[in-house]
């Protein structure tokens, strides 16, 4: 828990706050999908957060967002990563080898911070928008996110990618080039996943004897 958070996990905000009314849960599951899109502090939390998620998952990739739908003081149903624990959220991720956490944070030019454990897809992330010319931080940051326990490492594989974008870039008409950039990463690692489980032996059929 945060100094500036109200609530230290889900079920003391549940408590006090109204499904509905302060805050939204959004589960989009997809068949055979191992990547989840995760906005843990989406709406009026982390303003534009959910429609950048949607934007990326589309109907391919798992999608979960949390958020705030208040007319104002959305920043208070905020629940930080490391303590985000809201069922449905865990229940998704449980099922995926990948776990991408968007969130919106306070900069004031165009900019990326990316974290998490998954340091392979974090640097294909890295090079796919350093090639789209954004600024991209990978290291020496605030959002390192290599808490075991952050929410975007609590997939399957308990490494994920925590994608941290500034209020200019999240405004600005440059954001579908990011979704662009990181979304192309995305489809070839699930396209690689894919020729991965296609290409293994099959195991033989077990073979039945008759009774003796």
């Amino acid at each position: 828990m945060t100094r500036t958070d109200r609530y230290a996990n889900y079920r003391q905000l549940a408590d006090r706050e109204t499904e509905g009314r302060d805050y939204r849960r959004v589960l989009q599951p997809v068949t055979r999908s191992t990547i989840a899109i995760i906005a843990p502090h989406a709406g009026g939390i982390e303003p534009r957060t959910s429609g950048i998620s949607r934007a990326l998952a589309r109907d391919t990739i798992n999608l979960y967002l949390f958020e705030g739908i208040k007319p104002k003081g959305n920043r208070h149903l905020h629940i930080t990563s490391r303590n985000f624990d809201e069922p449905a959220c865990l229940g998704l991720i449980a099922g995926c080898d990948t776990v991408i956490a968007i969130h919106g944070c306070k900069a004031e030019d165009e900019c990326i911070f990316l974290g998490g454990l998954d340091s392979r897809l974090k640097q294909e992330f890295a090079s796919a928008l350093d090639h789209a010319r954004f600024r991209v931080e990978t290291e020496g940051h605030k959002f390192i996110a290599v808490d075991a326990d952050n929410i975007c490492n609590r997939g399957r594989s308990g490494a994920g990618v925590q994608v941290e974008i500034s209020g200019p870039l999240r405004r600005g008409k440059n954001i579908h080039v990011l979704i662009e950039a990181m979304r192309s990463v995305l489809m070839n690692k699930g396209e690689r996943y894919n020729n991965a489980l296609h290409s293994q032996p099959r195991l033989p059929g077990r073979i039945k004897t008759g009774a003796h």
